[in-house]
């Protein structure tokens, strides 16, 4: 095939004719300069850090979207149903990403369960990382999230560590706002990447550390804005990831998105494709080829260097999109799961006060950011009375409730969800996904919980005479349905929580899916209580 040809090695741009055969590039002829006029051929951009999972899809299903827009590869983050299912979890991923051509490589989860202060449904220790990390699917070893325990160098976290490198396999890290001596001592412990910086400063000291930094822009968690200055002065440490995206995101764009911005911002092109697809095959030492003779021919088709529309995503020299409809067939999967929870009354929901007119301890949510602030509220209510809300102060009770043993749930209290009705609720409650639910009321919070429940696993809202729910039965954490339909499914609830039931956060159910994540600051909860995430201790809703 003719077309102009970009080599992000020598970084130029030639009208050339490629030639494949069993896969693989076998030739690259070069005719002369840029031929406006024809197609560009260019290496399929990767995400360098993601959670399959997050987007409610299998990997198989993940994939026929993804290449749509001219993604061939990304570095998977099992992390999710590793908490779920531990190595089972794990391993369902990596049976279920072999049927489809698309190159994923799949990381052991480091962190299983992330903390001691919530219940998880698994532990993936010493000899379950070892197992994973002699596969060739396993690529490294995933976010570090326990800074903590590497700082004071815990036992076992060292371990992990020595395993990781006794692999030569490389780690990846996690860890928002660490700065001065504690991030060098991070970094020194053969840390090699964060994607939870929050500012350029904190960033630009990572990277003088020798670390790579991700730039990530999920359905909650954005930093592109804050950290895309980079690219210019460091071009061969930056990569672009999407972290969590929700299924309705990833039919609007991918790492194609971050590109287009990266351009639009006057960025050079050649150092914006390093971060989209050079930096992660390279740091990674993905099977993925780069569009050398010899590589496997992965690569995508774009119109222009501007528009950047993707025409075609080859992957082994078979097309696998074309003009925005994939060619991934629509695959079923297994059911595993790992579910013990009943259904509840509204009473379970009860938070009764013990004196009038308390100061509460309340969750700020961020849109668009996982950490929270705590806020100190007054509420007026007298003493021996169940608070559910008070809608005047945007103050919502929020719930989390272990789902793999009976357990009364855990009462808090969150604002800036913006509800005036009903509930919501999700059993995708990072770390180890619980149930979580935000509601107005607890009869609405019982309802949405009990629906969740009843499924063994999805997201719901009630509101009213209104119910909706959409199952995720692989793990309460994914389905096997065709992608698109997931996506049309999962937008009508959220702009049901939206429209009708009043929130203004633009990722709802994402955003409340980490209320729970105790890893970030700064107040959470956990299925065991509130927690303080500066600290790293419980603390009580009611502030005295």
């Amino acid at each position: 095939m003719k077309a102009n040809i970009l080599n992000l090695f020598d970084r130029t741009i030639q009208e050339s004719t490629l030639e494949l055969e069993n896969g693989r590039i076998i030739s690259i002829v070069a005719h002369g300069r840029e031929n406006p006029a024809l197609p560009y051929i260019l290496p399929g951009f990767v995400d360098a850090h993601v959670h399959i999972e997050s987007s409610m899809l299998t990997p198989s299903q993940f994939a026929r979207l993804a290449v749509v827009h001219g993604t061939v590869g990304s570095v998977s983050d099992p992390h999710e149903i590793g908490n779920v299912l531990g190595i089972q979890g794990v391993q369902f991923m990596i049976e279920d990403s072999r049927r489809v051509p698309f190159k994923f490589s799949f990381g052991a989860p480091s962190c299983v369960p992330a903390t001691p202060f919530e219940t998880a449904g698994a532990v993936i220790g010493l000899k379950e990382l070892r197992t994973l990390l002699s596969m060739k699917e396993v690529g490294y070893l995933a976010e570090m999230m326990n800074f903590p325990g590497v700082l004071n160098q815990d036992p076992e976290i060292m371990a992990k560590l020595l395993l990781a490198q006794a692999f030569n396999k490389p780690v990846d890290g996690h860890a928002p706002g660490l700065r001065g001596d504690s991030a060098k001592r991070y970094a020194e412990a053969g840390i090699s990447t964060d994607h939870e910086c929050f500012t350029y400063d904190e960033a630009a000291e990572k990277l003088a550390l020798g670390m790579h930094i991700l730039i990530r822009e999920g359905s909650a968690a954005k930093n592109f804005e804050a950290l895309i200055p980079l690219l210019a002065d460091f071009p061969e440490k930056i990569m672009f990831c999407s972290d969590d995206k929700h299924p309705d995101s990833l039919v609007e764009g991918h790492i194609n998105s971050l590109v287009k911005r990266a351009l639009a911002k006057g960025h050079d092109l050649f150092d914006i494709l390093r971060a989209a697809c050079l930096n992660p095959i390279l740091h990674y030492r993905l099977p993925v080829g780069l569009l050398r003779e010899g590589d496997p021919a992965d690569f995508i088709v774009v119109d222009s260097l501007t528009q950047f529309t993707i025409l075609q995503t080859y992957l082994n020299g078979e097309v696998v999109a074309e003009n925005g409809i994939s060619k991934i067939p629509d695959l079923r999967s297994e059911f595993i799961n790992n579910f013990t929870c009943s259904p509840r009354q509204p009473a379970d929901f009860q938070f009764m006060i013990k004196e009038s007119n308390p100061k509460l301890r309340v969750i700020e949510a961020l849109d668009g950011q996982l950490i929270t602030n705590t806020l100190l509220k007054e509420i007026a209510v007298p003493e021996g009375h169940n608070f559910e809300s008070d809608l005047t102060q945007d103050i919502l009770k929020i719930v989390v409730i272990n789902r793999y043993q009976e357990a009364p749930p855990a009462v808090a209290f969150i604002t800036n969800f913006g509800l005036i009705k009903g509930a919501i609720a999700s059993t995708v409650g990072h770390d180890s996904h619980n149930i979580i639910a935000v509601g107005c009321d607890d009869e609405s919070l019982c309802r949405a919980v009990n629906a969740v429940i009843e499924a063994k696993g999805g997201i719901s809202a009630v509101c009213e005479s209104s119910a909706h729910l959409l199952p995720l039965p692989i793990a309460g954490l994914m389905t096997d349905e065709d992608g698109y339909y997931v996506s049309e499914r999962y937008t009508e609830i959220d702009l049901f929580v939206k429209d009708i039931m009043g929130s203004g956060l633009k990722s709802p159910f994402m955003t409340l899916s980490f209320m729970a994540l105790l890893v970030i600051p700064s107040l959470k909860l956990s299925d065991l209580g509130l927690f303080d995430g500066d600290d790293f201790k419980f603390v009580t809703p009611i502030y005295s």
